[in-house]
């Protein structure tokens, strides 16, 4: 894998949820993200499965659509916070956190800011749920993962959260949930684990 297929990876990341925000309804989007994951997994060069896992790859577990975990959220003010997380590919990557949301029958999640160049939004999750054990993420727009705002909302859906890279692979060294980020509540949706 080359930097050039990451950058397509990013690229294609990127046009998968402009389609998902032109959708229809949630549950199309869904549907379309669904299908263009499975893809990008099981024929691009930089998928994140290790190359012994694709020949038997059938299709992510995804959980189906729930609208009751869609929710517009307002970023509310938190206090300031600095976080670092050290990664063997990235180096150190820097977060600022912006605000909190307030997701009812989930819980507050942090928002994060990506304190480096271009920045950019990351919202990870963590449950004890059948999700990665690490966390999923749920937004992250620095690699194209968003879903948009409405009505001066922050469109969090956690039928779209999904293991970062390293769940997959252990070359990968990935930012996980922070206690910020850690809900006592199974998140039953989005990318499962088996």
């Amino acid at each position: 894998m080359s930097r050039l297929d990451v950058l397509d990876w990013r690229r294609r990341i990127g046009a998968l949820y402009a389609a998902v925000r032109a959708a229809p309804s949630p549950e199309a989007g869904h549907a379309l993200w669904r299908a263009g994951r499975d893809e990008l997994f099981a024929t691009h060069p930089a998928s994140p499965l290790l190359p012994a896992d694709r020949a038997g790859f059938t299709g992510l577990l995804v959980a189906p659509y729930d609208p009751a975990l869609r929710f517009v959220a307002e970023v509310r003010d938190a206090p300031a916070q600095r976080r670092e997380s050290v990664t063997g590919t990235d180096g150190t990557v820097a977060f600022e956190r912006i605000g909190r949301v307030e997701l009812p029958g989930v819980g507050g999640l942090d928002v994060w800011w990506l304190d480096q160049y271009g920045g950019g939004l990351f919202l990870p999750i963590k449950d004890p749920g059948r999700g990665y054990g690490g966390g999923r993420y749920v937004l992250d727009t620095v690699k194209g993962a968003d879903l948009g705002s409405l009505d001066g909302g922050l469109v969090v859906d956690l039928n779209f959260a999904y293991p970062p890279s390293c769940a997959y692979d252990p070359e990968w060294a990935c930012p996980l949930p922070s206690p910020g980020n850690t809900v006592d509540v199974a998140v039953e949706a989005g990318e499962l684990v088996p």
